[in-house]
């Protein structure tokens, strides 16, 4: 279970992102959280993807708590989850060929060894050629650039997906291909999912069930409660 749980969160304490913030993923389900752009979402898909730490609540994987964020948090939580943001560019390293993308994490936790065997997985796994592998991100798309960077959230096989609008920047079909993608991969693995995003017809038509994000925070009707800073994404 991913269960987050009364998390306050933001990047200055004295004016929270949000407050109070609640939402659990069961094991395999996928979720959608919807809401429109600047609520708050994304800092709570960062909290959930290991990679902000909130300022009060209670993060719970696999039924451990989790204490450390980024690198301080254990190698088996880090790597228990997958995240897909929503501008390759930014967060694809430009001196990377999309072969050396798609197993970064291996070479990052000493498995290097597996990287050719997984790679040869990976590639077809999310619809990239084998002309594309040794271009680098100035070299294609922004729609093959995300290909690559949802093959790298795969790479270490993770029990947990967090999509961050991962298809906002992308044209029809090659949001279809990228979902596509993913449901095959929770189908042979049992992964579960959260996306984010503010397209609701996608989110309805992808997800077991969408969560509306004022129904995350407390409050009458799920309003933002008095006090709540500006919102980041």
């Amino acid at each position: 279970m991913l269960e987050l749980d009364a998390v306050t969160a933001g990047y200055d304490r004295r004016a929270p992102v949000f407050r109070g913030a609640s939402l659990t993923v069961a094991p395999g389900e996928s979720v959608g959280l919807l809401g429109p752009s600047g609520c708050g979402k994304s800092t709570l898909a960062r909290v959930a993807a290991l990679l902000h730490r909130p300022d009060e609540g209670r993060f719970v994987l696999d039924g451990t708590e989790v204490t450390g964020w980024r690198h301080r948090a254990p190698r088996a939580q880090r790597t228990a989850v997958g995240v897909v943001f929503q501008q390759p560019r930014t967060a694809a390293d430009p001196r990377l060929t999309l072969a050396d993308l798609l197993v970064e994490p291996l070479r990052a936790t000493g498995r290097r060894t597996e990287a050719a065997a997984r790679l040869a997985e990976l590639a077809p796994a999310v619809g990239l050629t084998p002309d594309l592998l040794g271009r680098r991100p100035h070299e294609v798309s922004d729609g093959q650039l995300q290909r690559a960077c949802l093959g790298r959230a795969l790479a270490l096989r993770p029990r947990w997906l967090i999509c961050d609008e991962m298809t906002a920047m992308l044209d029809a079909s090659t949001t279809a291909a990228l979902v596509g993608a993913v449901e095959a991969y929770r189908e042979e693995t049992g992964a579960g999912l959260l996306a984010v995003g503010h397209d609701r017809v996608l989110l309805h038509r992808w997800c077991d069930r969408t969560v509306e994000w004022r129904d995350c925070l407390p409050g009458e009707k799920g309003g933002r409660p008095d006090g709540a800073g500006p919102a980041a994404g």
